[in-house]
């Protein structure tokens, strides 16, 4: 019995260093600062359901295990692609399932794409002066922006598992901006208009990848260099014990990035709203003062997986 419990235990440990994504509170947090990039025109509608869009900027990674074909939207593995993935994948969606099978860029991760589907739906939803769909894919597009901005959402060796890094994803996405976020500086100033979306998804992918290399690099090199027994810590949860990276490890670490974690949190916030921004304006600039106060309907249910080519072939340019 005792074994056994000792089993589940490390078992329960060794999951929660390894199951971290770019965690829930750094999610909730980019949504949040991306409001205060708006104009006031916008400004007054998004302060107003600011808790909304800050809680639910979760929702996607909730829905990821139980929603099929929702996985894919937050991630691509580029070397799939080769060498030069940029030059070889197409960024329109049309042209990409000419040049691939569907179910390859399925298993490869569609996020880029998927940004520039959400750009789309958004728009509609404010152009319907839609409450319930502006504030659901407001929260959703932030979360997909913010995962673009992130680089090891953009490698097939996304938790190091292919160099023997296990949990670099966790560390890289949620221990580091846990520990240092607030030293962060945020102030991004204000949202401007996206003259090309799809080109600026692709961007996002482009600079995130470029850092692959430096994120496994750095780190590998810091782990067989530390002393293994400070590695890692054991912090309270809640109820729970959880073994995550030691502060000392994590601090060496972030300061070899060099303010990289820092820069893409920044990316992401512009990003968020530029995007909320664009669609707005791409909609007509519809009054959203007239919408305060109303009451949100229970969240419908999402729209199966079947139908994501026609809507990108009735949005793709």
């Amino acid at each position: 019995m005792k074994i056994k419990f000792i089993w589940m235990y490390l078992l329960l440990v060794s999951f929660s260093v390894n199951a971290l994504a770019w965690g829930f509170e750094a999610h909730r947090y980019i949504n949040r600062c991306a409001v205060f990039t708006l104009p006031p025109s916008m400004f007054t509608f998004y302060k107003y359901y600011l808790g909304y869009l800050t809680e639910n900027a979760v929702n996607p990674d909730k829905k990821r295990y139980l929603i099929e074909g929702e996985a894919a939207h937050h991630y691509i593995d580029l070397e799939y692609y080769g060498d030069n993935p940029f030059n070889k994948l197409p960024q329109n969606w049309n042209q990409a399932i000419q040049q691939y099978a569907a179910d390859t860029l399925l298993e490869n991760g569609i996020l880029p794409w998927h940004i520039y589907l959400m750009k789309h739906r958004l728009t509609a939803a404010f152009r319907n002066k839609d409450i319930q769909q502006i504030l659901k894919l407001s929260a959703d597009i932030g979360h997909y922006i913010a995962d673009a901005n992130v680089p090891l959402h953009t490698t097939q060796n996304y938790n190091g598992q292919l160099t023997n890094q296990h949990g670099i994803h966790g560390l890289w996405e949620t221990r580091l901006p846990e520990l240092f976020k607030e030293t962060y500086n945020i102030f991004i100033g204000q949202a401007t208009y996206v003259e090309d979306p799809q080109k600026a998804a692709w961007d996002a992918i482009m600079q995130a990848h470029a850092a692959v290399k430096d994120v496994l690099r750095l780190e590998k090199n810091l782990s067989q260099s530390f002393n293994k027994l400070n590695k890692f810590s054991f912090e309270k949860k809640g109820k729970s014990l959880r073994k995550v990276y030691s502060e000392a490890y994590a601090t060496v670490y972030h300061e070899l990035l060099a303010g990289q974690v820092e820069r893409q949190m920044r990316a992401s916030i512009k990003m968020v709203g530029d995007f909320w921004l664009t669609c707005w304006i791409d909609a007509g600039e519809p009054d959203l003062n007239e919408l305060l106060g109303v009451n949100l309907a229970e969240e419908s249910k999402e729209e199966p997986f079947n139908q994501l080519q026609l809507q990108v072939r009735e949005c793709g340019d």
